[in-house]
């Protein structure tokens, strides 16, 4: 992620931050999981209904993130601009634990799994390319999962 839009992120993030809590990292993810069968099923219909002329692919939420000494933080990526938009999801750090990051689409992204204390399912974080170092570095700083 670049440095001017990293600042437009801090700059969002900032008017929720408590006094003393410190942003760690800030990056970009694409959040949660789309199913194979819904994939699958999403490209036939737009395909059907536009004759082939559109090709559409489910794909999870990309939503840009920030960790700090407290909580991790998850903001809006508005579409078509990529702007950091609202704050999406607040999360106290002591209740996530990350599986240890791992290779991800043919090894080019990062992926891992948090787990929130009282969630029955895992939150599916997968880092692009550009923010793999950053994907790894967040797994590194929140409590492993066992």
């Amino acid at each position: 992620m670049n440095n001017r839009r990293k600042q437009k992120l801090l700059g969002t993030v900032a008017p929720l931050l408590t006094q003393g809590e410190q942003v760690e990292l800030a990056s970009l993810a694409k959040v949660g999981s789309v199913s194979a069968k819904r994939r699958v099923l999403t490209t036939a219909v737009v395909g059907a209904l536009t004759a082939g002329a559109v090709i559409a692919v489910a794909q999870p939420r990309p939503m840009y993130w920030v960790l700090t000494d407290r909580r991790l933080l998850f903001v809006e990526a508005v579409q078509g601009s990529g702007r950091p938009g609202k704050l999406l999801m607040s999360l106290p750090r002591e209740y996530i634990t990350a599986a240890p990051a791992s290779s991800a689409l043919l090894g080019l992204g990062v992926k891992t799994v948090l787990t929130v204390q009282g969630q029955e399912q895992g939150l599916k974080l997968t880092f692009p390319p550009a923010v793999k170092a950053d994907g790894r570095d967040l797994a590194g700083r929140l409590a492993t999962a066992a």
